[in-house]
C-alpha cells in the first residue's frame, strides 16, 4: 500500500505542484540570508579598507595646545645668555700644476737596456735579419727605505730586415 500511495502522490498535479512551492519557498529564504550576509560582509570590507587608506585626522583638542609639555626645558631655561656666533672659515689651496713625469724626472734614475744577443735577431718565419724599429719605455718607481729612485726598462723592438728596407714581405707559413 505504501507503494501504491507513493505513486499516487507522484502522479496528482496538486500534491507535486505544494512540493514545489515548499521547495521554492526554502530557497527563497536560503537566497534571502546569503544575500543579507554578502551585504554584511561587503560592508566589513568597506569599512576595513576605509580605516586602513581612508583619510585620517589628526586634530588637537584646543586645551592640548596650552599645556607646554615638550617646552619644559626652554620655560626653566634663562634666556639670559645669547648664543656664540658661528665662525666660517675659509681656506684656499693651490693646486699643483706638476705632472707625474716632472716629477718622476727629480728622482735619481736607473736605466736597465733589454737588447736581444746577435745569435737571436733573426726572424722565425724567414730566417732574415731582425734590425730594430723602435724602443718601449716603461717607468717603475723602486722604493728603498729612505732612497727613492727611478727604474727605467727600455726594450728594444725588432722587426724583419725586408721590412726595414721599405719592402713587403709576406711569412710562409
Amino acid at each position: 500500500m505504501t507503494k501504491r500511495t507513493a505513486m499516487e502522490n507522484q502522479t496528482n498535479p496538486t500534491h507535486i505542484i505544494e512540493e514545489l512551492q515548499q521547495q521554492k519557498a526554502k530557497q527563497d529564504q536560503h537566497i534571502a540570508e546569503l544575500t543579507a550576509k554578502l551585504q554584511w560582509y561587503e560592508e566589513q570590507f568597506r569599512l576595513a579598507q576605509h580605516k586602513r587608506f581612508g583619510a585620517s585626522s589628526e586634530k588637537t583638542h584646543p586645551d592640548q595646545l596650552e599645556m607646554n609639555l615638550f617646552n619644559e626645558v626652554e620655560v626653566l631655561a634663562t634666556p639670559a645668555s645669547e648664543e656664540p656666533q658661528v665662525e666660517t672659515v675659509t681656506y684656499s689651496r693651490k693646486k699643483s700644476a706638476d705632472s707625474r713625469e716632472a716629477r718622476l724626472e727629480k728622482l735619481p734614475i736607473d736605466t736597465l737596456h733589454y737588447e736581444l744577443p746577435e745569435d737571436e735577431q733573426v726572424c722565425a718565419c724567414c730566417g732574415g735579419e731582425l734590425h730594430p724599429m723602435s724602443t718601449e719605455t716603461r717607468n717603475e718607481i723602486t722604493v728603498i727605505p729612505a732612497e727613492v729612485r727611478v727604474l727605467r726598462h727600455v726594450r728594444q723592438v725588432c722587426m724583419p730586415a725586408a721590412t726595414a728596407n721599405g719592402k713587403r714581405f709576406r711569412h710562409l707559413s
